[in-house]
Parts: structure tokens; C-alpha cells; sequence
């Protein structure tokens, strides 16, 4: 018996295989974790697969955005790039087109200059030299600026009489409006008396609605009211007017009663 005893040896666990059980029990316990997760997400309607596919069609429909915003950006650089050459090509144009109106308006005033200066078949030897249209500050308002001088030369002083008209559309309609309906001070008509120039700087009030095309300047000398000159000038808002039509009138009606005194211009309103 004690020999039995004595052969008896008692040794404990290894400790690599129990690190080996615990980690094992450790793993089973995550696994079982996880399946549990798996099998509740699977209840309650997830689906990994469906999860999976998602994810790649919207990673697939992220890089097609992108490829298409790449190009939608390279689409309007170019466009940007042709708008800035356009814009370019217009203002040589306007600058073209500005030259070539200066160029003519010098012309056509050259051409009104001369051919006042020699002013057949026509026994009123004043004429309107120079016509400019300015706004004013208040809608509707324009300054009517323009020179009146004799043809020829100047011997001695002239006077008489002259009217403007303004020919434009009223709501679409042709119309014309005489002095008295645009001037703010309601007078029909202006008289001149000089020798060798004068100006005059008429303001206007243009009803609403109304879009002027020309004013008309009709000239007469001296008291006679049967014979006249007519001239007219296309309506532009800066700059000097060009003249369109220049004719002697035919004999007609009186026009409103002016008067000179003292060499001043008088303005004589008419009922």
C-alpha cells in the first residue's frame, strides 16, 4: 500500500491548453453572439445580401454622378470660355457700330450745315442747325435743345415765328403732339429775332404711353404765316438729332401767335 502511494504523482492543467479552452469558449461565445444578432436582424426583415448589393449599386451610381459632373463641368468651362469670345465679338461691334454712327451723324450735320447755307426755293432763310434731346431727371421729361441760325450770310437781323411737333405712337396708335400739349407751361409756339444765331432749350413732358420717332420744327419769317419751312429730325435721347426730312411748306392756316419783343424770344400761350 505505502508503495502504491508512493507512485503517485498529481499534476496540474498545462497552461497552453487551458489558454486554448478559454479562447475557444471565448470564440463559441462571440459566434453564438453574433448568430443571435444575424437571426434577430434576419426577423425583423434585413437581409446582409440585400445589404451588400445596395451598397455596391450605390457605390456604381456614385462614380457614374461623378463621371457626369466631370463632364457637365468640362461642358461649361468651354461654354464659359465661348460666352467671354462672344461677349468680346459684341462689344468690337458696338465699338464698330458706335464709330460708324458717330462717323455718319458728322456727315449728315456736315450735309445740313452746306446744304443750309444754299437754301433754294424756300423764302425763309432761317433753319434749325443743330437738334439735341436730353432726359431729365423725371420720367417722362426731355430737354429739347437745338440752335436756330440764318443761311447765307447774315446781313441784317431776321425774326418771325416757328412751332414744334413730335411724331410718335401712342399706345400703338400713330399721334402727333404740338407744343402746348407737352410743354409744362402750356404755350403753343416760340418767336425768334437775331442776326446771327440763337439757342433754345425747351423742356417737355411726354404723356404715358407715348413713344416719340421725330420732332418737327416748322419755321416762318417774320409775320408772314402762309409760307414756312419744315424740318425734321429723328428722336434720339443723347446725342445730336439726325435730320430726315427738309422741305419748304405749302401755304397753310396761321399757326399760334408769337410775338418778339426787345430781341428776346416771347412765348405767347394760346387758348
Amino acid at each position: 500500500m505505502t508503495d502504491l502511494f508512493g507512485k503517485l504523482v498529481v499534476r496540474a492543467p498545462a497552461p497552453r491548453r487551458k489558454a486554448v479552452l478559454v479562447a475557444s469558449a471565448a470564440l463559441a461565445g462571440l459566434f453564438l453572439l453574433y448568430a443571435a444578432f444575424e437571426l434577430g436582424r434576419y426577423d425583423a426583415g434585413f437581409r446582409l445580401v440585400d445589404a451588400v448589393r445596395g451598397a455596391l449599386a450605390a457605390s456604381t451610381r456614385i462614380r457614374s454622378l461623378e463621371a457626369e459632373n466631370d463632364r457637365q463641368r468640362g461642358e461649361l468651362e468651354a461654354a464659359e470660355v465661348a460666352r467671354r469670345v462672344d461677349r468680346e465679338g459684341y462689344k468690337q461691334v458696338e465699338r464698330s457700330l458706335g464709330d460708324m454712327q458717330s462717323q455718319i451723324a458728322r456727315l449728315t450735320q456736315d450735309l445740313s450745315f452746306y446744304r443750309g447755307l444754299v437754301q433754294p426755293d424756300s423764302l425763309v432763310h432761317v433753319k434749325v442747325q443743330t437738334m439735341q434731346i436730353v432726359p431729365a431727371p423725371t420720367l417722362g421729361q426731355f430737354g429739347l435743345k437745338f440752335v436756330l441760325m440764318q443761311t447765307g450770310t447774315p446781313e441784317k437781323s431776321v425774326f418771325g415765328s416757328l412751332t414744334v411737333t413730335i411724331d410718335g405712337l401712342q399706345r400703338g396708335k400713330p399721334s402727333t403732339l404740338n407744343l402746348a400739349q407737352v410743354a409744362p407751361s402750356r404755350r403753343g409756339g416760340l418767336a425768334y429775332a437775331f442776326r446771327y444765331f440763337e439757342d433754345y432749350d425747351e423742356l417737355m413732358q411726354l404723356p404715358p404711353g407715348f413713344e416719340p420717332t421725330r420732332v418737327g420744327v416748322e419755321i416762318h419769317a417774320g409775320r408772314d404765316l402762309q409760307h414756312s419751312y419744315r424740318q425734321a429730325f429723328v428722336w434720339k435721347a443723347q446725342g445730336m438729332s439726325m435730320e430726315t426730312e427738309t422741305e419748304p411748306a405749302l401755304p397753310g392756316a396761321a399757326g399760334p401767335g408769337l410775338e418778339s419783343r426787345g430781341g428776346k424770344n416771347v412765348q405767347v400761350e394760346t387758348e
